[in-house]
């Protein structure tokens, strides 16, 4: 039996058709059946400006669910802290953990504000990792075992590897424009990532004192009983950070596949034991459609491409298209280019085909822990999709 824990990652997708209170009603059943099901974490992530999403408040979102549950740990995948304060975040997550105690992972993300200048690498929308544009070249890892495909692509002990996407035009976009303007106070700037980080620490610890030398201690907050962990998408600060402060890192293959090696790599070479972890802790996303046959998985799936295809093209993610409603759309060479790495990474299949891949994305990364996300336009799908898998897994 395999020891490598689940955990999901819920956008909380809104289905064409559908509404966003029946979105949040789907996502709290899901954590419910999820926590049923042996899951040992339910993360929601954090959008803004999507008409297809309704997990604006990680905070709000877990509220609701942790009173909808019991014992399964809940978490922000991630809290963006561009747009954010030290201080309000350590302030949402003690309130939490005020009324369910030691129940809650903080997750930290630098995405929903302006870069820091001292970082090129930063990210682009809440969907997108750091900015390739400025991402050293010779930072990508030699790959032992590794295969270079035709179109730049490659794969590494079975996990397929893409060739870089370019997240410039989102950078350039008109709808990043406006998220910035409409998430920041104007003329604000968000805090270097590391100093932010810093301070999220010491508010948590109760060591935080400014530099003239004034403390400041949050309640609820201080000593909140909070797994940090920090999220990223590439081998940049992130990772670094994470690694230098001894905390866990969660790496997206789902987001960013063709990065998700350096990602790992350069959070163990940063590692330093903390007083929290004495090793490494490395969680792995992926994108996932499980049902009792391929066939029926690649159905499901059909609408991923377009999903993925609006938030790309900067548009913001569109409701979750039935197979039906994607199969209409006139794709074309720029279309299919703006998803290509995605749509092939996606983990598509039988329970245990999935499983299988599952596997040899852990092997491939060194993963501690595989985070799971599953979008398909009907709610009872989804939720089988999370139950075929557990229970394969629990085969293991």
């Amino acid at each position: 039996m395999t020891d490598t824990p689940l955990t999901v990652l819920d956008l909380v997708p809104i289905s064409s058709g559908s509404t966003a209170p029946q979105a949040l009603r789907n996502s709290i059943d899901l954590a419910r059946q999820a926590e049923q099901l042996g899951y040992a974490r339910y993360w929601f992530a954090e959008h803004h400006l999507n008409p297809g999403v309704a997990g604006t408040s990680p905070a709000v979102v877990l509220a609701l669910t942790a009173a909808a549950t019991s014992t399964i740990r809940l978490g922000a995948g991630a809290v963006q802290l561009g747009h954010r304060t030290a201080l309000s975040t350590v302030e949402e997550f003690g309130l939490l953990d005020a009324l369910h105690p030691g129940r809650f992972d903080l997750g930290l993300g630098r995405s929903g504000g302006r870069p820091a200048p001292a970082d090129p690498q930063a990210p682009a929308d809440p969907q997108a990792p750091a900015d390739p544009r400025q991402a050293p070249a010779d930072r990508e890892p030699a790959l032992v075992g590794a295969a270079t495909a035709r179109d730049g692509g490659r794969t590494l002990g079975g996990l397929r590897i893409p060739a870089r996407f370019s997240f410039a035009h989102l950078l350039d976009s008109p709808r990043f424009a406006l998220h910035r303007t409409l998430l920041q106070q104007p003329g604000a700037e968000s805090q270097p990532y590391d100093e932010q980080i810093a301070d999220i620490l010491a508010l948590l610890a109760g060591s935080y004192v400014s530099a003239d030398g004034v403390e400041a201690h949050v309640v609820p907050g201080e000593g909140a009983d909070l797994q940090v962990w920090i999220l990223g998408s590439s081998g940049g600060i992130s990772a670094e950070i994470a690694g230098a402060g001894g905390l866990r890192f969660a790496a997206n293959y789902h987001v960013s596949p063709a990065t998700v090696l350096e990602a790992a790599e350069s959070y163990r070479a940063a590692f330093t034991p903390s007083a929290d972890r004495d090793r490494p802790y490395l969680s792995v996303s992926a994108d996932v459609v499980v049902a009792e046959d391929e066939a029926t998985a690649r159905e499901l799936a059909t609408g991923y491409g377009l999903w993925v295809r609006s938030i790309r093209s900067g548009e913001g993610a569109i409701r979750f298209p039935t197979p039906d409603e994607a199969r209409a759309h006139a794709w074309t060479e720029e279309d299919r280019a703006l998803v290509a790495d995605r749509t092939e990474t996606q983990f598509v299949g039988s329970p245990r085909q999935v499983a299988d891949q599952l596997e040899t994305l852990r092997d491939a990364t060194g993963a501690d822990e595989l985070i799971i996300t599953t979008i398909t336009h009907q709610h009872r799908d989804r939720v089988r999709s999370y139950a075929l898998l557990a229970e394969e897994w629990a085969r293991r």
